[in-house]
């Protein structure tokens, strides 16, 4: 009895691993559907993409929160070898589509559902109206095999620009606040429900993401079902106090743009848009995105949206009546985070206009945010070798007179204050560092700009091979892995010490990689942080 029972059960796994290697494309069951991916045999793992993790935002589902969906039932068979379309987004002549709630999986081919591996949640970056490149996570899956700790990397598409994220007393009343950040919640959960059928732990999840990514993961850090969904999260270039805080009132001149170069919805009521725009052709309304976005890109981002919401308070506060920042972080920033944002010809009088504009209205009035502003810009001087690129002298490389003074103001109050403040405010364990690797060959008034870093996880399919972008690689890892970047395993690299220990941060560099302490333009960025209620943080 014994071995008429084995044979069946042995000739079945046969038959399967058979049925899989037919075509030579990895398969899997995700419930009653048979997804088939790609097989990246240059890297020998496993492709899945495009998989639908929520209804597609249009018709009665456009303008509201993303409708979860596990499975792919009734479909017997999914083809998920290519990426789905990204979300609609201005400036852009590349396809894409509203049906764009999906998501990818990359994972060491060979696995299954018994692997129970860690599992990194790619947010990407593009400052909430973009998706700018689709990023690739093979090679930091082929890099945590090479060094015997094999991860699966997840990436997903979330609504972006007016349709994720609405402005103004409709999105305010019908709860249509921060649409894509539900979306990356809605990731999260299916995360939480499928990826053991990729052979992933939803119990060893670290989400991280960059720029608006960064901004993503942590307004979610500071919820305390965070811990749900991650036990541990990455944070690069970027805080919930990168940008100020608002209600969803403020930009509410934005939408009304929207609205009026929505051909179909030009002559809709100014308090009765969301029907109109629900019911609008989905080219129409992608034509209006261009117009609309010009005039500030930036215009349609997350906002407060009270008691029950993703943000519900500012963020600052949120913290010290004790929410969220329960599990391990690492969070960094690189050394000129301000120079891509500002115009070549940047003058010294649009520093003081460019923080009003930005942080009006300020919980502490006019008055107050003139005089910390005023303060702010006097800590900086009018010298070209005290600003942004740093460590470039007095070389200007053609800009205006504000550009260096402008950009070191910028990248401060923007990235590099809120960074410290964080760092010192939350208990849980964390690691810091200041990417400062020099980039020759991009133009040099950008110095080592918002984003370099991204080059060495090779996320943009390119072949980086540094011996910086391998430490990277085997610390981000290691930390996923391990909840610690030193795990020891992969590239020789220094000892990465806890930020609540040390005080000290770690900076990578190809010539002087180590600890540093964290403590560089300490007086201008304490003023900022001081100022943190009056700039919405």
């Amino acid at each position: 009895m014994r071995f008429v029972a084995v044979i069946p059960t042995l000739w079945a796994a046969a038959a399967a691993a058979l049925h899989s290697s037919l075509d030579g494309r990895p398969r899997l069951q995700l419930g009653g559907t048979a997804l088939v991916g790609k097989y990246l045999q240059a890297s020998n793992l496993d492709f899945f993409g495009g998989i639908p993790f929520a209804e597609p935002p249009v018709g009665r589902y456009r303008l509201s929160p993303p409708h979860l969906k596990y499975s792919l039932s009734p479909l017997q068979s999914f083809d998920a070898s290519s990426y789905g379309l990204p979300c609609l987004q201005p400036f852009s002549d590349a396809d894409m589509s509203e049906d764009c709630l999906t998501l990818n999986v990359i994972r060491p081919s060979g696995i299954n559902v018994n692997s129970s591996l860690p599992v990194m949640v790619w947010i990407f970056g593009g400052g909430f109206y973009a998706q700018p490149v689709i990023y690739d996570g093979a090679t930091l899956v082929e890099r945590s095999v090479s060094r015997g700790t094999p991860i699966l990397f997840v990436s997903m598409n979330y609504r972006v620009g007016p349709l994720g994220f609405p402005q103004g007393p409709e999105a305010v009343e019908r709860g249509a606040l921060n649409l894509g950040l539900h979306d990356q919640w809605a990731a999260f959960e299916w995360v939480q429900h499928n990826i053991a059928s990729f052979g992933g732990d939803p119990r060893k999840v670290t989400i991280f993401g960059e720029s608006a990514g960064a901004m993503s993961t942590f307004y979610h850090y500071l919820n305390d079902d965070f811990s749900t969904v991650a036990r541990a999260a990455i944070f690069q270039s970027g805080t919930s106090s990168t940008l100020p805080i608002f209600d969803g009132y403020r930009r509410t001149p934005f939408w009304r743009l929207f609205v009026k170069n929505t051909q179909s919805c030009a002559t809709a009521s100014p308090n009765e848009t969301f029907p109109c725009l629900i019911s609008a052709d989905s080219s129409d309304l992608r034509a209006s995105l261009n117009a609309s976005m010009a005039v500030d890109p930036y215009a349609f981002r997350p906002a407060l949206d009270g008691p029950g919401g993703i943000i519900s308070d500012l963020p600052a506060k949120r913290l010290s009546n004790g929410t969220g920042g329960q599990v391990p972080f690492i969070a960094g920033t690189v050394l000129d985070e301000g120079t891509v944002f500002l115009p070549k010809d940047f003058q010294a009088k649009d520093i003081a206009l460019w923080l009003n504009a930005n942080y009006t209205p300020s919980p502490l009035g006019p008055g107050a945010l003139k005089a910390g502003i005023d303060k702010v810009i006097s800590l900086y001087p009018d010298d070209p070798s005290a600003g942004s690129p740093f460590n470039t002298g007095n070389e200007t490389f053609g800009t205006g007179p504000g550009y260096k003074r402008g950009s070191a103001i910028f990248g401060d109050v923007m990235f590099q204050a809120p960074r410290r403040f964080w760092s010192q405010m939350i208990s849980a364990p964390s690691y810091v560092y200041l990417f400062t690797e020099p980039q020759p060959s991009v133009n040099p008034r950008f110095g080592v700009f918002h984003s370099s870093e991204l080059a060495y996880f090779n996320f943009y399919g390119t072949s980086n091979t540094t011996w910086l972008g391998r430490v990277m690689l085997d610390y981000w890892i290691s930390f996923a892995v391990s909840l610690t970047p030193n795990d020891g395993k992969g590239t020789n690299r220094p000892h990465w010490g806890e930020y609540e220990e040390t005080k000290r941060i770690l900076e990578l560099n190809s010539k002087t990689m180590g600890l540093i302490p964290d403590s560089y333009r300490a007086i201008s960025m304490d003023l900022i942080i001081s100022m943190r209620d009056m700039l919405s943080w």
